[in-house]
């Protein structure tokens, strides 16, 4: 089985090395030295990893064959594909494979249907979950615990627990309407503090 891994952004010096957008949380293994991996397009592929190293945050990688900078930059914008076993997991339970993820049904905590579960979204700071409406609208759903406390591979769904607003927008429109309101009967002024499991994401935001 195929498994997007990477895409290429910018070249970075002068001697081949390119940036690389990781979309796997198993790096070390599929774009380490040695790896080949198919792309797309897949006239610019295979590329198999010579090195890597980790540069302001960034992955660089340098590929076999490509010897400049010009040759870093046609390869700009390129999909890093690894196969992999379709039986494998990762070691740790609490990790999952896109595949395993993508097309799960997407439920409230009292059953009631979202939609499907369409894309794994890997950013910097966290991985979003992109999950398809009945009506064809998407909504980014954050990957972490406290919306998302069960994955359930064996009956297939994906159980969240999302902020108001989050899934329906004019419901945030009322929490907001309901807060103005406190706000200005006490003077008091709400804040929320952000640790990596209490995320929220604009309904309206699309990568």
């Amino acid at each position: 089985m195929q498994l997007v891994v990477g895409k290429i952004g910018r070249a970075h010096g002068i001697k081949g090395d390119v940036s690389v957008e990781v979309r796997t949380d198993e790096p070390e293994l599929r774009l380490g030295p040695g790896a080949v991996l198919l792309t797309d397009p897949a006239s610019a592929g295979p590329l198999t990893v010579e090195s890597g190293k980790v540069h302001s945050g960034r992955l660089l990688l340098r590929f076999a064959g490509v010897k400049d900078r010009n040759d870093a930059e046609a390869l700009r914008g390129t999909v890093l594909i690894a196969e992999v076993d379709p039986e494998e997991s990762p070691e740790d339970p609490e990790e999952y494979y896109d595949h395993q993820l993508i097309g799960l049904d997407v439920v409230l905590l009292d059953g009631t249907p979202v939609g499907e579960l369409t894309e794994v979204v890997h950013l910097p700071y966290q991985d979003l979950l992109t999950v398809e409406k009945p009506d064809g609208t998407e909504v980014l759903v954050p990957f972490v615990t406290r919306i998302v406390p069960t994955i359930d591979l064996e009956n297939q769904r994906v159980v969240i627990d999302p902020p108001g607003g989050l899934i329906d927008p004019e419901q945030a429109e009322v929490v907001r309407g309901e807060s103005d309101d406190a706000d200005a009967s006490d003077g008091s002024e709400g804040s929320d503090r952000s640790d990596g499991s209490d995320e929220s994401v604009d309904p309206e935001e699309s990568e």
